[in-house]
């Protein structure tokens, strides 16, 4: 995907540690995704999801839950890098303009999916974007990697779940997301699609894909101190 536009994804790796939330997710199993995220008990909906399909999935199984917190996690980062970039306003307008569009939908899918897990939603990681929100280059390839694997992704989700309404919600998603890839595609000059079948790819390309950016670092620590001495 990024090789088409002259750059390899690996070129985005920067030196520094990787934040907790991820360290523990090369496979994605059940067990070390759960420890990770502190997961609750299973079963709960939020009544406050922000779309139909949303609103009847209503009783998840554990892998459900992972599945949703996962996700959570995947749209936090894409969501924060398109507030990032319009925040800084350093690339063209062209792209600018996609970018606003696409944000605004990854910061809906944060608020549905932060919705319907309610207390049990995974808080969002610290990130780091380094150079790559103001690069032009290095952020359209990073746009088209990951809205690619995220439609890719949810297929190989939706046929993993139990919860009839969540299917349909993660179908939902799937839709704008490879409609995402095929417009930044297509605006950059790339072939909206390259083949004529899409496979579906798993979680653990996308954790990967995740921790070769190293977009998600430590959380910054604050430690409490005395009151300020005053003199004079």
């Amino acid at each position: 995907m990024s090789r088409s536009l002259g750059l390899d994804l690996d070129a985005l790796d920067r030196d520094g540690a990787i934040q907790e939330t991820l360290e523990a997710l090369p496979g994605l199993d059940r067990r070390s995704f759960l420890a990770l995220v502190a997961a609750g008990t299973a079963g709960a909906a939020g009544a406050a999801a922000t779309t139909p399909a949303l609103a009847e999935a209503k009783a998840f199984t554990g892998r459900d839950l992972d599945v949703l917190r996962f996700d959570l996690v995947m749209e936090y980062l894409q969501a924060g890098m398109y507030t990032e970039a319009e925040r800084l306003g350093a690339l063209s307008a062209t792209t600018l303009a996609w970018s606003r569009e696409v944000g605004a939908h990854e910061r809906a899918h944060v608020k549905a999916i932060r919705g319907i897990l309610g207390r049990q939603a995974v808080p969002s990681p610290a990130f780091d974007y380094g150079e790559v929100t103001q690069d032009e280059r290095r952020f359209t390839a990073t746009a088209v990697a990951f809205e690619d694997l995220t439609a890719a992704l949810l297929k190989w989700q939706a046929v993993r779940v139990r919860s009839p309404g969540l299917v349909a919600a993660l179908l939902s998603l799937h839709t704008v997301e490879a409609r995402h890839a095929a417009w930044i595609r297509h605006t950059l000059g790339l072939p909206p699609a390259t083949a004529a079948f899409d496979e579906p790819q798993p979680q653990s390309k996308m954790a990967a894909l995740i921790r070769r950016t190293n977009f998600i670092v430590p959380a910054p620590r604050t430690s409490r101190r005395g009151r300020p001495r005053f003199t004079g």
